[in-house]
């Protein structure tokens, strides 16, 4: 005899619902919680600085496309408060027609390193200007020239920070430091990453950490890093590592992502973005799209 099972179907159904929403109700979160990735995919939009230069609108909607939502941006004029040759406002309504944002940027502090302080806490006028007109968060030093990756010059730099630091927290903002190889070389058995790590102030500096040159160049693990100071990872950049320690895309080298991701919560991890500077397998288009196809199974 055929039977008909759909009302018995339909009563599980609803009685399942009914026993998720339960438990949900009692952890404040909703069914809209559940399905959300943790993190958007971000990018750091050095990594199609060719493409920008050409086309940024039509850039950044390729890159929607791939799933990005999120950017960090690079090129920023003081003198005009420009983005990409827009004036800050404008690319703001750029990216809120797109429906994106931009969380931090790239700004060239390392500039003003050997200047007066005033010199550097007036250009951070200015970019405190434009990253509020982008709604950013975060001002982030990229960026040493060689010859200021002494011990001294980190000293100076960790100086720099909490004074730029405490202008951006008046403002709203927070400022973060992001690393390359060259703090972790050795200086007479000392480090400069440890100097910017413990010499400046947890509440006003923040630490965007470069994945790839910690797997590069540090004696120490990310998640090493992290037990050393919970919390104050709020950033990284993500790209894999070849076989000869050069960029490539994610997922086609040799750095776990998975596992790592497994400590963004003892980081602090809010955002990250995926960056690659050179080594394109095609082009720099093409390799976001790898990049992305990884991140959006991985890294979400």
């Amino acid at each position: 005899m055929v039977t008909n099972d759909k009302p018995a179907r339909l009563q599980r159904r609803v009685f399942f619902q009914c026993a998720a929403a339960l438990v949900l109700s009692g952890s404040g979160m909703t069914l809209a919680d559940v399905t959300k990735p943790r993190y958007r995919m971000g990018l750091q939009l050095y990594t199609v600085r060719e493409p920008m230069g050409r086309d940024p609108v039509g850039t950044l909607k390729q890159a929607r496309a791939l799933g990005y939502r999120n950017f960090e941006t690079y090129g920023f004029e003081p003198d005009t408060v420009k983005y990409y040759g827009m004036p800050a406002r404008e690319f703001r309504k750029v990216l809120d027609d797109l429906a994106l944002t931009t969380t931090t940027g790239h700004y060239d502090l390392h500039q003003y390193l050997a200047q007066p302080a005033a010199a550097m806490t007036s250009y951070i006028d200015r970019c405190i200007e434009g990253a509020l007109a982008l709604n950013q968060k975060y001002i982030t030093w990229a960026w040493l020239d060689p010859k200021s990756r002494s011990l001294d010059s980190f000293k100076l730099v960790a100086e720099r920070l909490n004074l730029i630091g405490a202008q951006a927290t008046r403002a709203g903002l927070k400022v973060a430091y992001h690393n390359h190889d060259f703090e972790f070389l050795p200086h007479d058995g000392k480090i400069g990453y440890d100097i910017i790590m413990n010499e400046t102030d947890p509440g006003l500096v923040k630490l965007q950490l470069d994945l790839f040159w910690v797997a590069h160049s540090s004696t120490r693990t990310a998640h090493e890093l992290f037990q050393r100071q919970p919390g104050r990872f709020v950033m990284w950049h993500v790209k894999d590592m070849d076989e000869a320690k050069r960029y490539t895309e994610l997922g086609n080298g040799v750095i776990d992502y998975t596992r790592i991701m497994g400590d963004a919560q003892l980081a602090g991890l809010e955002e990250y973005f995926v960056e690659q500077g050179d080594n394109f397998a095609v082009s720099p288009m093409e390799s976001i799209e790898v990049s992305a196809a990884y991140a959006s199974k991985h890294l979400t």
